[in-house]
């Protein structure tokens, strides 16, 4: 009993964080209409954020390829023990769906991962020739089309469907078995490595260029409701 509240704890924590992370990312993108000097060390701790949740992320599909090297005909795919327990805190919300609580742990997953790449085009916002936007925005792209993958996987199992359905089971028409774990297996690790890739760089120019990225937020501009001390009349 007191590991199941445990697991829907871990499992409720990593929820919160996705959401808290995406709140952040629509409040910042407000908030940089105006240039403000604190939007910068807000949106820098966002990608940190999404940093930490990618490794937790691709540590996991590390651990499945691994294990796969190993167990080749394995008819199931591998995961940790805290993946295992953070799915199984997930499962709460439908027990009777065996597979659902893997299918949202990595769709929350990946929406973390999402929102890091979306906070490096927040904080490029004012710096739009530079390539860390440009490797941010390829991350985008792709770890959204990865995102809507993992949708269609989440939702289908919800909705009653025998197999998950996506672009990694066939839509479906892959037999369970060793060949579908095989072909999932794979498809997701790289997936999730030449994303992790594309946000690596990305940082690394977001690094390089900080001068750049930093040179669009000054301090908060002056109301312009009130004239400029040289435009005054001068007294009679």
């Amino acid at each position: 009993m007191n590991g199941m509240v445990v697991d829907t704890s871990g499992a409720l924590l990593l929820f919160l964080w996705a959401v808290g992370m995406w709140a952040a990312v629509a409040a910042l993108h407000v908030a940089n209409r105006r240039r403000r000097a604190w939007v910068y060390g807000a949106t820098t701790s966002v990608i940190v954020l999404g940093v930490l949740g990618q490794i937790g992320h691709l540590q996991e599909h590390v651990a499945q390829a691994g294990y796969w090297v190993l167990h080749p005909e394995a008819t199931k795919g591998y995961m940790t023990p805290w993946g295992g327990a953070l799915a199984m805190g997930f499962q709460m919300v439908d027990p009777g769906r065996p597979t659902l609580g893997m299918e949202i742990l990595h769709f929350v997953g990946n929406m973390i991962f999402l929102a890091g790449m979306c906070a490096i085009m927040v904080i490029t916002t004012r710096a739009r020739a530079t390539k860390a936007r440009r490797w941010a925005k390829m991350g985008v792209w792709m770890q959204g089309i990865h995102g809507l993958e993992h949708l269609s996987l989440m939702l289908s199992v919800w909705l009653g469907a025998k197999q998950a359905i996506g672009l990694s089971t066939w839509f479906g028409l892959l037999d369970p078995g060793a060949g579908a774990v095989t072909y999932r297996v794979w498809w997701h690790f790289i997936a999730n490595v030449i994303g992790s890739i594309i946000f690596a760089i990305a940082l690394y120019h977001l690094w390089q260029e900080r001068r750049v990225v930093q040179a669009g937020y000054v301090d908060e501009p002056v109301d312009d409701d009130v004239p400029d001390v040289a435009e005054q009349p001068r007294a009679a």
